[in-house]
């Protein structure tokens, strides 16, 4: 949730995104990537689970 309002806050600005994305989709983008940076889903069950380190 910190990294989509953050990325709301910091991707206002339709010049600072990329592809013509929408203020949303962006923040989406970037919230998905936090996610998958420190998570993985589990292919068995489908449930996302912290990376181990």
């Amino acid at each position: 949730m910190a990294a989509f309002n953050n990325a709301w806050e910091e991707y206002r600005n339709p010049e600072k995104r990329r592809d013509d994305a929408s203020h949303e989709e962006t923040a989406h983008r970037v919230a998905w990537a936090a996610v998958k940076n420190k998570y993985e889903k589990d292919e068995e069950t489908g449930n996302w689970k912290k990376k181990s380190e």
